[in-house]
């Protein structure tokens, strides 16, 4: 319990420390979900479907609680990609219950499922980025499971999941590489207080053609991304019919 309360209050520090940031991450939330819905709306229209009625609210509900807890557990087994990028890039497997959900149920409910798991791991976890790292794995989450579920939504097969699957990991892997030019390592380096160039020579030890931010994005980021956006699209792929069977199978 102690430990629990010391994580809140650290969580609670670092957020007052970095209002404006927190601010600005909430904003960009409530404009992805507004994306999401939107497309919603859209797929809604074309295919004379609805994502969400009031006899499947409660079930929709506990389906995207559920897969937001398990995705969160993931969260904790984090692994480096040493061989690609820097040690401080660490790769999860949480968008795999999360892409699943948001097959089943609707991007929205992609997008909640990500908030929902990334605000779960900070109650249990705490921050040790102030907030930055957990500000990304959200709206890169979101880059990769949003255009994903929508495209497959549009048409529900498997042709069209694959197609789904390869369009979220180029935005992965495009947004990846602007986020963290522009945003994610300038913002790492003045919280850690260290130049950016640091970052730099951590990737040059891994590989050479890396000499400034952009070859940096570009050889270590990049990969780095496009190996997470393959191995959860595979991973989606072997599991979304079993899972989605098992539960339809449940819930009647």
């Amino acid at each position: 319990m102690s430990n629990f309360l010391s994580t809140i209050q650290k969580t609670v520090s670092s957020a007052k420390d970095n209002i404006s940031f927190i601010l600005v991450s909430l904003v960009m939330i409530v404009v992805v979900y507004f994306v999401a819905f939107g497309c919603e709306k859209i797929i809604e229209k074309k295919n004379g479907i609805k994502f969400s009625s009031d006899k499947t609210k409660i079930n929709k509900l506990v389906i995207m609680a559920m897969f937001s807890a398990v995705a969160a557990v993931l969260m904790y087994v984090e692994f480096p990609i040493t061989f690609i990028a820097p040690a401080f890039y660490e790769m999860d497997l949480s968008e795999v219950p999360v892409m699943i959900g948001s097959f089943m149920l609707g991007p929205c409910a992609g997008v909640i499922m990500e908030a929902v798991k990334v605000l779960l791991k900070l109650v249990l976890k705490g921050t040790s980025t102030a907030f930055v790292g957990d500000f990304a794995n959200f709206i890169l989450g979101c880059a990769l499971v949003v255009p994903a579920s929508v495209l497959y939504h549009t048409k529900k097969t498997k042709k069209r999941a694959v197609i789904g699957l390869v369009t979220g990991g180029i935005v992965l892997i495009v947004s990846g590489v602007f986020l963290n030019a522009l945003y994610l390592l300038p913002k790492y380096s003045q919280l850690y207080g260290m130049p950016v160039e640091t970052f730099i020579n951590m990737g040059a030890a891994i590989n050479p053609a890396i000499s400034n931010i952009f070859t940096f994005v570009i050889l270590a980021v990049a990969p780095f991304n496009l190996i997470k956006a393959t191995v959860v699209g595979v991973i989606t792929m072997l599991l979304y019919k079993y899972l989605s069977r098992l539960i339809k199978v449940h819930n009647n």
